[in-house]
């Protein structure tokens, strides 16, 4: 009993695929020729047009480059299909569990995602609005999905993130739902000078900026190097957007406090990493 189950098996096996002899070789390399040449006109002919056609429709034309692609090779796959498998509803099973099974791994990425976006519903590392750092981007978050987010970046480029990240990055969260978030300029000044005067100067700099949110505390923190002695003037905007604008107006109001009063920079190079790029 055994034995002839194997054999079923083993029958049911090879009856999923014609015959080698059936199996017409030259044209399903014609198809795929084909489907080659089709994508390849595509892909040059789309563009060429985008260029020529008015500007408002030349977005149209190259998006419809991928899926006039995806298209030509769902119709090359779909026709090759019968002449290869042995297409019957029990072999349709049998191939479709198999399918079924390669496509599970193929979008594991993507289920990921989707989990992960429930998982931040509820921990809430981000929300729209929020400003985070997810790896190398640095941005506003303008909408949640279900598989991403997209952010808008300082320099106005949309970035989308899927919630996969989460697993494997850290998520530096700068206002946490807050309508403000903190904001650092730095100054560097040589070793001769009085730093009690020259931090009481720079916060009365930062206190009259005009995009400071006078509700918050400003401090300005002093470190020693030996260089010379490193000050961070830390303030919160009155509006998120306008971080940059803060920190662009107390350090050139700042600086020019500074050389008013015959205030030196070190002589020496500095390489500084700031901690928000812009």
């Amino acid at each position: 009993m055994i034995d002839g189950t194997w054999i079923f098996a083993a029958t049911e096996t090879v009856q999923l695929f014609n015959d080698w002899q059936n199996i017409q070789f030259v044209q399903i390399g014609c198809v795929l020729g084909v489907c080659g040449i089709l994508i390849a006109l595509t892909q040059w002919l789309l563009p060429f047009f985008a260029d020529v056609v008015p500007s408002r429709f030349r977005l149209y034309f190259l998006a419809a480059v991928p899926v006039i692609r995806l298209a030509l090779i769902t119709v090359a796959i779909l026709w090759i299909i019968p002449l290869v498998f042995n297409v019957t509803f029990e072999n349709f099973l049998v191939i479709a569990g198999g399918a079924s099974v390669a496509i599970g791994f193929a979008f594991k990425d993507y289920v990921s995602s989707l989990i992960a976006g429930v998982v931040a519903v509820f921990e809430r590392p981000y929300r729209p609005g929020d400003w985070v750092r997810i790896g190398q981007h640095y941005g506003e978050v303008r909408s949640v999905g279900l598989r991403a987010i997209s952010m808008r970046t300082p320099t106005d480029d949309m970035v989308t993130i899927p919630h996969l990240a989460i697993w494997t990055n850290h998520i530096a969260n700068s206002n946490n739902g807050e309508r403000t978030l903190m904001c650092v300029a730095d100054f560097y000044i040589s070793v001769a000078h009085d730093a009690m005067w020259i931090r009481s100067r720079l916060r009365d700099v930062a206190l009259t900026s005009a995009y400071l949110d006078y509700g918050r505390p400003i401090n300005v923190v002093v470190v020693q190097q030996p260089w010379g002695t490193h000050y961070k003037v830390k303030a919160y905007p009155f509006d998120m957007r306008d971080q940059f604008e803060l920190v662009s107006d107390v350090t050139i109001r700042g600086k020019q406090m500074l050389m008013e009063e015959g205030i030196l920079e070190p002589a020496v190079p500095v390489v500084v990493h700031s901690q928000r790029e812009t």
